[in-house]
């Protein structure tokens, strides 16, 4: 089967790296597009029974950070590979979802594991949420 529209999930994390990679390759054979997504979020500070959202440039140094990520993506891809480069604000798994239906993608890579530690442990895995939720392919590198 050949694929038209790969996304890619990018955390800048060893298995993103080697997703990415792995799409590459795949991007190369069939001729397909690249999108490579990055989500971030904004932490909010709780204080008791008040969400408090961080100060603006807080704000700005996680879009700086994302920029960076995504640079570090884009040194990745071969030339010749037809690829765009996202950044969305939000849950990942949730940003994956949104962002494969929104540019059409008939398959998703992505790493098993990323950067999220304890957070994968206590909400679940983003790649598992992203498997369970889509109704595309979805290939996951380990």
């Amino acid at each position: 089967m050949a694929y038209k529209h790969i996304l890619v999930a990018f955390d800048g994390s060893n298995l993103a790296n080697k997703a990415l990679q792995h799409a590459a390759k795949i991007a190369e054979a069939f001729g397909s597009k690249l999108t490579v997504v990055h989500a971030y979020a904004t932490p909010m500070l709780n204080s008791g029974d008040m969400l408090i959202t961080a100060p603006p440039e807080w704000a700005q140094e996680y879009i700086d950070h994302a920029g960076k990520v995504l640079d570090s993506a884009k040194a990745q891809v071969p030339n010749g590979v037809t690829a765009e480069f996202k950044t969305v604000e939000g849950y990942p798994a949730q940003v994956i979802l949104d962002t494969a239906e929104a540019v059409g993608a008939d398959l998703i890579v992505m790493g098993s594991r990323g950067l999220s530690g304890i957070r994968e442990f206590v909400l679940g895995s983003v790649s598992h949420n992203v498997v369970q939720h889509t109704k595309i392919p979805v290939l996951v590198v380990k």
